[in-house]
């Protein structure tokens, strides 16, 4: 396949684009992560959502050790061509790895944030593991 879809967006100066992700169907945004060229052509190719993981530097095959895999039903470029809003089925319904339906689970209410999404499945169930946040992550 040509790859001329992939030179035509703007890659940041670290090589990624940032990814909406959505549900079909419920329209609801599930999360956002990162992409680089290899994982969107990999996503474009097997029909499942790969990310770049910045926190560790490598590939992320949403699903691999979850089972929560993202099968893409479109891909869309912004008007800009740096941003992507892909619309995924999300597999066992949960796309954050907390265990909710998605990673937009606090609201600003108060002037705190409030928990408003319930936990589907413990993440160490999901896991095996206790899972660190994401913010731990970063500073690894």
């Amino acid at each position: 396949m040509n790859e001329q879809w992939l030179d035509e967006i703007k890659w940041t100066a670290d090589g990624l684009v940032p990814v909406i992700v959505q549900e079909a169907g419920s329209g609801t945004v599930l999360m956002f992560a990162w992409m680089s060229r290899e994982s969107l052509d990999l996503t474009e190719k097997t029909g499942k959502a790969v990310y770049w993981s910045r926190s560790r530097g490598k590939l992320w095959r949403k699903g691999e050790e979850s089972g929560h895999e993202q099968l893409v039903n479109d891909l869309r470029l912004d008007c800009d061509n740096d941003v992507l809003l892909m619309t995924v089925e999300q597999k066992g319904g949960i796309a954050c790895h907390t265990g909710r339906h998605n990673c937009f689970f606090k609201r600003l209410q108060n002037g705190g944030w409030v928990t408003v999404e319930p936990v589907i499945k413990q993440a160490s169930e999901i896991y095996g593991v206790p899972v660190k946040s994401t913010m731990d992550l970063r500073h690894e």
